[in-house]
Formats: structure tokens, sequence, C-alpha cells
């Protein structure tokens, strides 16, 4: 009887945390999947957008319409070269860097970036190999249409 009662309150909390997630993400505009994705990549130990970078972000950015409808969230990554914690002042750095880069149109406020920096933890590429390490140096720009 015990176990029946405490199965039934997980459920209900299951249940309760599921739709205050649920409604955090609505209110921030993220619900569902992400309208575009788009991956700046980095040099080893960089944080400098160079120019075939910042003009690829351009071009993405100049696909999209109504670009004002759009909250972005930014996801800052590092490769797994270096320690904690210079990995993260490097994520951080990237991050900055590419905000700086987005609020310079005149449709993007800084209101409307969220930024989440990771450093070396999340990797989505094998960070064994070279080709990995690669991938993971970059941060990802993802917009959330919001109407």
């Amino acid at each position: 009887m015990t176990q029946k009662w405490f199965n039934l309150g997980m459920q209900r909390l299951i249940l309760l945390v599921t739709m205050v997630c649920s409604l955090s993400m609505t209110l921030k505009g993220q619900s569902g999947e992400p309208t575009a994705i788009k991956s700046i990549y980095f040099r080893g130990g960089s944080y400098f957008v160079d120019f075939e970078q910042y003009e690829s972000l351009n071009h993405f950015l100049d696909s999209i319409p109504n670009l004002q409808n759009y909250v972005i969230t930014i996801h800052s990554h590092t490769d797994n070269i270096g320690g904690k914690a210079y990995n993260q002042m490097l994520s951080e750095m990237r991050g900055a860097t590419v905000i700086e880069a987005l609020i310079q149109r005149e449709e993007i406020t800084r209101g409307r970036i969220e930024i989440k920096d990771f450093g070396l933890f999340n990797p989505v590429y094998d960070n064994a190999t070279w080709e990995g390490r690669r991938k993971n140096r970059r941060v990802d720009v993802i917009l959330w249409l919001t109407i």
C-alpha cells in the first residue's frame, strides 16, 4: 500500500515538474523545436570570428524573414584541450564575440539573446579525435520563433 502511494506521488511530482518546465520554455518563447541553427567555428584557443564565419553568420541571418520575431539562444563550446577554467573563460569569450556580431544588426537587440556557455562540457562530437575537437570549437546560434 505504501509503495502504491509513493508511486502515485512520484507520478504527480513528475507531471508537475514537466508542466513547470513546459511553461518556463513557453514564456521564453522556446517551445518545441528551434526554427534554425547556425554554428560558428573557431580555431583552437581563439575567440576571434574570422571573415568567413562572420559572412556565413550574416548570410544565415539574411535568409531568415522577420528576424525580429525570434528569440536567439547562444550555446558556446570548446574542445577538451586545456583546463576547465580556461575552457569556461574561452567559451564565455566566444559567446560574447558572437553576441557582439549579432547586435550589430538593427533587428537584433541584446534583450532577445539568451546565452549558455558550456565550456568543455556537453560536447556533441568526439573530443578523442582531431575532427571532433575541431567541430566542438563552436558557438551555436539557435533561433526560436516567438509568434
